[in-house]
């Protein structure tokens, strides 16, 4: 075969598979922004719900997952953005420091309305609008943390890996306040609200943690 034929031939393959590897890499981004516009729908609904089933029924748990919820709604943000603009990593390290701060603060925060709630100065009501959020919370995050974990293992991105986790962690705060709003409605146990919100705060701060470290838990 001519030597010209030849060097045509190869051009023709390194071209056909760079434009196969940019439509998978097309497809892949795709793919994350579909997933983060789940994400950032459903969170925008849950943590509006939970944090006004809070604010009503008086529950430091509800409180500290629509808290947690409202802060994961800005890591999705956050992976969007990356995802379309191409943000920096400093600019992610930035962003996991300021969603940090943020968990420790209302760590803070959820501890404080839980010593007040066992002291008796403010008595949590059963919320069944909360339980409902719990519950579809509980479905919807772990399909949400498995769907991100495959496309972080396929993009490479630490910002993805790191969302994932913050959806495996908030379907155990879920199961946690679910099971203390739980007693509270069925068996009156006025404690158990704010005691799940106590156990809910080292995860929020665990959390925190590991976004000031720049790295996603383990806990997914």
């Amino acid at each position: 075969m001519p030597t010209g034929r030849l060097l045509f031939r190869s051009a023709w393959h390194r071209w056909d598979n760079r434009c196969v590897t940019t439509a998978i890499q097309s497809g892949t981004q795709e793919r994350v922004r579909r997933i983060q516009i789940v994400t950032i729908a459903w969170m925008v609904l849950e943590a509006s719900l939970s944090l006004w089933s809070a604010w009503k029924a008086s529950s430091p748990a509800l409180a500290a997952f629509g808290g947690d919820s409202a802060i994961e709604l800005f890591s999705a943000v956050i992976v969007m953005w990356r995802f379309r603009v191409g943000a920096s990593e400093q600019e992610e390290r930035l962003a996991a420091r300021l969603a940090g701060g943020l968990l420790v603060v209302l760590a803070v925060f959820v501890v404080s309305v839980s010593i007040i709630s066992l002291l008796g100065y403010r008595v949590p009501q059963p919320s069944y609008l909360g339980m409902a959020v719990l519950v579809a919370a509980l479905v919807i995050m772990p399909w949400l943390a498995r769907e991100k974990r495959r496309l972080s293992a396929v993009t490479g991105s630490a910002a993805l890996r790191a969302d994932a986790a913050q959806s495996s962690l908030c379907a155990y705060l879920s199961f946690i306040a679910l099971l203390g709003l739980s007693a509270h409605a069925l068996w009156h146990i006025e404690w158990a609200d704010p005691v799940a919100a106590l156990i809910i705060t080292p995860l929020i701060l665990f959390e925190a943690r590991e976004a000031f470290q720049g790295r996603a838990c383990e806990c997914c």
